[in-house]
């Protein structure tokens, strides 16, 4: 029973060998070579991304999470593009109409007036259209308007000191570090009235991923050491706190907080979108209906914009201000990923993402149970179709943990986690079995004492030598032996040292013969051995260099006694002396009395 714990537990070790030889390869591998490293990342990163662009697609078919209606998008699309052009003959259109907006949209008491627009210097635009937009806009708390920062060399553009009240401060806890994606060297700035004056101003930086996906947008970002905010971050949180809000902090747990509403950040600051939908989910009005609306002196008629958060930006394709995204279609205009940004802020809905401690608990537990799987399965057809459905089970849970929990857990890995400890796990269980085959063999055919084979293997061994003898015309010989006087060592040391004789001479007998002989115990003191191939002399030879060599090494029989051994032996060849197993084993024993009568020590032939 120990034996058999013992071949578990080494079992159970190599396969913990294998998966760790298996990742310190990768691990090395990894650290030596910088380009092999990027690339298995770059594959990683953009696989792992897919996966999420599928389980967003997948909430959205199922029309979850659910947009907020009291956000709309103001928007500047193809039909109201042509309608502006034909109407003031260019683009971008006076400023005044975006003023006259504003007064209007006002009136209807809205929440916030949001602008995906940046209103910089024009040599189109009069000044007296700029004085009344800054005017209008630096009049309401409830308007904010964009901003952008980038990465120009000063000698195209020299970086700009932009007014203290634009930035907030962040009281940071946590490892997220900013400077990594989002710390620019120069900006574009807007109108000098704006800047300094009271509206609300904020960024529109968005970084893609590696393979051109927006699926993160930063709350804030860097520029000359200080934060400022994303636009509709800007927004979001000052229509969270009911107040201009300035300061924020980020926790331990990388969360950036606003009252009861947290932002859980990437340590690169970024926070992940949960989609909606596709493009036009949110409510879009198309502006065109909002200006002749607004020129007949009208309330909208299809709609009313109280206490609603309009977001104003371009749809129209020809205005370039497309992103892609994970969602169905996959192009999304600038304005509706703040209409997502801001929805997320007001359901406290952003997605989550595991840190590397829970993806290493997540990769354990599927190795775990795939190991578990194969190695308790009788069958190899269930263990494959057990881990087949435990993967699926795995993308069913991925995907409804992030629906019902904003949690985005590991796929990729997992999976070729579970593919690779099926692979070694039947490995590891073909070792086993392999050792424990080899150990039940070894109790059927060796003698625990002596570790010679057992009479029944020799019985076995014995009649099939016979057969091969008479199948290829052979002669083999048959050596039996007696301990001479076997019974002393017993009565005069104990039965230890009986033992302790016993396995002496088995391990004489092994060196002294060759590789392919079987030597065995035939019972109580009687060893044998089968000499395939072998003729009389020749037996009779080996049989007495083997008598030799017993009768010449000093045996212990306790730590401190030593003691001469002798060995009688007897010879029998087939088919000289016997054409039977039983008359082979008769014609050996008859020399071994032989050998016993006439002195002991010695070789008898009968």
């Amino acid at each position: 029973m120990k034996n058999i714990i013992k071949t578990k537990w080494f079992i159970f070790g190599t396969y913990l060998l294998l998966v760790l030889a298996t990742l310190l390869i990768g691990y090395v591998l990894l650290q030596n070579n910088n380009t092999l490293k990027n690339v298995i990342v770059s594959f990683f990163e953009v696989a792992e991304n897919r996966t999420f662009d599928y389980r967003q697609s997948l909430q959205v078919i199922h029309k979850r999470p659910i947009p907020n209606k009291d956000i709309v998008v103001l928007a500047i699309d193809d039909a109201s593009l042509e309608s502006l052009w034909d109407k003031y003959g260019e683009w971008p259109m006076p400023r005044n109409i975006y003023a006259d907006m504003i007064n209007y949209l006002e009136q209807q008491k809205p929440q916030a007036i949001i602008f995906d627009l940046m209103f910089i210097k024009s040599i189109r635009a009069t000044k007296e259209a700029d004085k009344y937009l800054a005017d209008t806009m630096n009049k309401y708390n409830n308007v904010y308007t964009a901003m952008n920062f980038d990465n120009q060399p000063s000698d195209v553009r020299i970086p700009a000191d932009l007014p203290e009240k634009l930035s907030v401060n962040i009281e940071n806890h946590s490892q997220v570090n900013f400077k990594n994606k989002y710390n620019f060297t120069n900006c574009r700035t807007i109108l000098t009235e704006l800047l300094n004056g009271k509206v609300n101003v904020g960024m529109t930086n968005v970084m893609r991923n590696s393979d051109g996906i927006i699926r993160n947008v930063s709350p804030v970002m860097l520029y000359k050491d200080k934060y400022y905010p994303y636009l509709t971050f800007k927004a979001g949180a000052d229509y969270i706190a009911q107040s201009n809000e300035n300061k924020f902090v980020i926790d331990k747990q990388s969360n950036l907080n606003i009252l009861d509403t947290k932002i859980p950040l990437t340590k690169d600051g970024d926070a992940i979108l949960n989609w909606y939908g596709p493009s036009g989910t949110h409510t879009v009005i198309p502006m065109y209906k909002v200006v002749r609306a607004m020129e007949k002196g009208e309330k909208l008629s299809s709609f009313d914009f109280k206490d609603k958060i309009i977001i104003i930006g371009t749809t129209a394709m020809s205005l370039h201000d497309t992103k892609s995204v994970p969602v169905q279609e996959g192009v999304y205009p600038g304005v509706e990923v703040h209409a997502t940004f801001f929805n997320n802020m007001l359901d406290n809905n952003f997605i989550h993402k595991t840190d590397l401690f829970t993806d290493i608990i997540i990769l354990a537990a599927v190795i775990g149970i795939v190991g578990g799987i194969v190695m308790l399965s009788t069958s190899t057809i269930f263990a494959f179709l057990s881990t087949a459905l435990f993967s699926i089970a795995y993308l069913f849970i991925s995907y409804y943990i992030m629906e019902l929990y904003n949690l985005w857990i590991p796929v990729v890995l997992p999976i070729i986690a579970i593919m690779a400890a099926f692979a070694l796990s039947f490995l590891a269980k073909y070792l086993m079995k392999a050792k424990d085959f080899e150990y039940q063999y070894k109790l059927a055919t060796i003698d625990g004492l002596t570790e010679l084979y057992n009479h029944r293997y020799f019985q076995d061994t014995l009649r099939k030598q016979i057969d091969i003898a008479r199948r290829y015309n052979q002669a083999f010989s048959l050596i039996i032996i007696d301990i001479d006087f076997f019974k002393k060592f017993n009565d005069t040391y104990g039965h230890q040292a009986g033992d302790a004789v016993l396995r002496q001479v088995a391990q004489t007998l092994k060196k002294n013969s060759r590789t392919t002989d079987y030597v065995c115990r035939y019972g109580g003191e009687e060893m044998s051995i089968i000499l395939p191939n072998t003729g009389a002399e020749e037996a009779l030879n080996n049989a007495n260099r083997i008598c030799k060599a017993v009768a010449d090494k000093p045996f212990h029989l306790t730590p401190v006694d030593t003691a001469n051994v002798t060995i009688s032996l007897g010879v029998a060849t087939f088919p000289d002396n016997a054409q039977t197993p039983q008359d082979l084993i008769e014609w050996a024993d008859k020399g071994l009395y032989y050998a016993k009568e006439h002195g002991r020590n010695q070789v008898g032939r009968y």
